[in-house]
């Protein structure tokens, strides 16, 4: 076949292919472009045209308090779902499948269970009365009840049990794709489980700690229900914040412009992590 005809084929499948595309193109377009089209628009063009609401939100003392909460507790809580979610992964990842399948069921089933339900259960259990706290006085840990609602403590307990799940799935699927005979032939080479652990294991399963990791981060950013209910009105976080503005104070431009940030970084999270760990090892593949 000449150079001339596969340039000519080329060409008449380009259409096409944009064709397949267009449907795609055009759901991306009306429900994510045009929105934060809109969104960006409303940030600076209310009350006035300018840059005012950026101004504020960057520079008063008060807001600069509500993103440097949402930060820390979105930072705190991936940490701590990491360090709980990477061995709940090891063993679904090792154990035989007709028991790993059950535990699967439980966890999915957390997943389905109504996020209000779970956020009350864990304001009875964390109150000074509560379980946790009797029970930490029953066996003579602590004398007096902690401090456990109502603060950025309770908000991270909460956060931590209901993005587990976010983080041990994908982690699951990276683990169950190392291959086992590795971690022994280290093993037989007189590598310790530590060594094993930090140069082999770790290694191998960045690519889903990367994924769920991302994951958790930026849904803690703007996670609302859980901080609403276990932070109090003193430990507000951005979503609380947006939705105060826009609900309450009818500030359209402020909260337009704080949503606004809040997508910009977790657009520059993204393209991070694509930068670091590349597209296919970001979204959990081996």
């Amino acid at each position: 076949m000449s150079v001339e005809t596969e340039q000519s084929i080329a060409i008449t499948r380009l259409p096409a292919g944009l064709g397949g595309l267009l449907p795609a193109l055009t759901l991306i377009g009306l429900f994510f472009v045009v929105p934060v089209l809109a969104l960006l628009l409303r940030s600076v063009t209310d009350p006035a045209p300018g840059l005012q609401n950026y101004a504020a939100l960057l520079g008063d003392g008060t807001y600069a308090r509500v993103f440097f909460n949402t930060f820390l507790v979105a930072f705190v809580v991936t940490v701590v779902t990491v360090l709980v979610a990477f061995p709940v992964a090891w063993m679904l990842a090792i154990m035989p499948p007709a028991l790993a399948s059950i535990l699967f069921g439980i966890i999915i089933l957390s997943m389905w269970t109504n996020l209000l339900t779970r956020t009350y259960a864990w304001m009875v259990l964390l109150q000074r009365t509560g379980v946790i706290n009797r029970a930490l006085m029953a066996i003579g840990i602590i004398d007096q009840p902690l401090p456990l609602i109502n603060n950025l403590t309770g908000v991270t307990i909460g956060m931590v049990y209901i993005m587990l799940p976010f983080m041990i799935l994908p982690l699951v699927g990276t683990l169950r794709a190392i291959d086992p005979m590795t971690l022994r032939a280290a093993a037989l080479c007189g590598a310790s489980p530590l060594a094993a652990f930090r140069r082999i294991l770790l290694p191998l399963s960045l690519p889903g700690i990367a994924a769920g990791g991302l994951m958790v981060f930026v849904m803690s950013l703007g996670y609302f229900v859980t901080p609403a209910l276990l932070g109090g009105t003193s430990n507000m976080m951005l979503a609380e914040m947006i939705a105060q503005m826009i609900q309450s104070l009818l500030n359209w431009g402020l909260g337009s412009a704080a949503a606004f940030i809040l997508l910009v970084v977790t657009m520059a999270l993204y393209a991070l992590q694509l930068r670091l760990v590349g597209s296919k090892r970001a979204a959990g593949g081996a």
